[in-house]
């Protein structure tokens, strides 16, 4: 039976380059590597035919005389000779060397297994790494905090010392696996590897467990840290602690605490990268005839959220004017100084006036050439006269309903 094309099977043009040969090799023999497909012939058979294909085109040399001459090229026919061994069958135990080679130890990783390097699940293996959400205030994240954190997570068991034995006994070494924590079955010239049945990986068995952690040598509490926040954090932010995650298994080191900040929403501030944003009620007056008036900052290391900064209003001043008061906003998170306090204007308009105040409005307005009566009367008469018809009575004094 005619063998198929190597860039077929690996689904690539003829012109791709090692990057993209390697890339399609990693999907296809994460797809169907016998582990995760039960070891079945025809996930095998797939293996091997990717694997054989990666290996030629994956050799410049390999490649060229594939390219020239075709399988047999990289046969016997042209004197290139089978990339796996005479028959196929010799040599083609290094599928797995090529695979390691291509992911590393991600592959043991990922299955439980054995890496490339062909260390052993029965080992020590590190913990796992936690993540934690923590919630501060905008003060919090302004002066920098200490704050103490509880984190649920598995520890050594201290009754058997993370063994999983009870007090007094050991682990004795699995029958079936030797202690390597996985097995070989053979399937025609290829070898499957898989996690060893009876011990599960571990390469040990416990004939007497511990009645604490159940023979696991884990136990879940809940630990409480104290986490120093740096001024400066924002949204999304995250703080490592190493050796915080999880306990490791048969001795490994622990995990990493990973936490990541979010910053409440202020009732006053608003933020922008490292600038402060606020907004200020101003007095008509001091708009119209300049002035000071005070905005909040967090300008005080020991700031209760009430602390005042004086702003600078310039005379003629509108609603939505702008003034930047320099390095009073948010600290640099490695300290290199400060963002801008930015004070937006809000210009306010007197209510509830007494007589003599709007009188000296009325004044002030006609010393300015503005007018108190409707610009539009012809409008006003028209609105007039709507509201009578709707009303009853005359345009100018219609009925009130009841």
């Amino acid at each position: 039976m005619a063998q198929r094309d190597y860039y077929e099977i690996l689904g690539v043009e003829r012109t791709v380059d090692a990057t993209v040969l390697k890339s399609a090799y990693r999907k296809l023999a994460m797809e169907h590597h016998p582990d995760r497909n039960g070891g079945s012939e025809e996930s095998v058979a797939r293996f091997k035919e990717i694997s054989e294909a990666y290996t030629v085109l994956s050799d410049e040399q390999k490649r060229a005389a594939y390219d020239r001459f075709g399988h047999a090229g990289v046969g016997g026919g042209a004197g290139g000779g089978n990339p796996f061994g005479q028959g196929g069958g010799q040599g083609f135990h290094d599928i797995n060397d090529i695979f390691s080679q291509v992911f590393g130890d991600a592959f043991g990783d990922a299955f439980g297994g054995r890496g490339g390097g062909g260390r052993q699940s029965h080992g020590p293996r590190r913990g796992s790494d936690l993540r934690y959400d923590l919630e501060i205030t905008l003060e919090q994240a302004y002066k920098g905090a200490e704050v103490e954190i509880a984190i649920p997570t598995l520890m050594a068991c201290e009754v058997c010392d993370g063994s999983g034995a009870k007090a007094g006994t050991k682990p004795t070494i699995c029958s079936t696996c030797g202690g390597a924590g996985r097995v070989r079955q053979a399937n025609g010239f290829f070898q499957v590897e898989r996690t060893c049945p009876r011990c599960g990986g571990s390469g040990e068995m416990i004939a007497d467990p511990c009645t604490t952690c159940r023979g696991h040598g884990q136990v879940r509490k809940t630990r409480k840290l104290s986490l120093k926040v740096p001024a400066g954090v924002d949204d999304g932010s995250r703080i490592r602690l190493s050796g915080e995650g999880e306990a490791g298994q048969r001795g490994g080191p622990r995990g990493d605490l990973y936490v990541f900040l979010s910053v409440q929403p202020h009732e006053l501030f608003e933020r922008d990268n490292l600038d402060l944003l606020v907004t200020v009620p101003v007095p008509m007056t001091v708009a119209a005839l300049g002035g000071v008036v005070d905005a909040p900052c967090l300008i005080s290391d020991a700031c209760d959220g009430k602390c005042k900064a004086p702003v600078e209003v310039p005379a003629g001043a509108q609603t939505g004017k702008t003034v930047r008061i320099k390095g009073k906003g948010m600290p640099h998170l490695n300290g290199r100084g400060r963002g801008d306090l930015v004070v937006e204007l809000f210009v306010e308009t007197p209510t509830d006036l007494n007589a003599r105040q709007k009188e000296l409005l009325a004044e002030l307005a006609a010393s300015l050439g503005e007018s108190q009566t409707p610009r539009n009367t012809s409008f006003a008469g028209k609105a007039k006269r709507f509201w009578a018809d709707i009303l009853g009575g005359d345009a100018d004094n219609p009925k009130e309903t009841a």
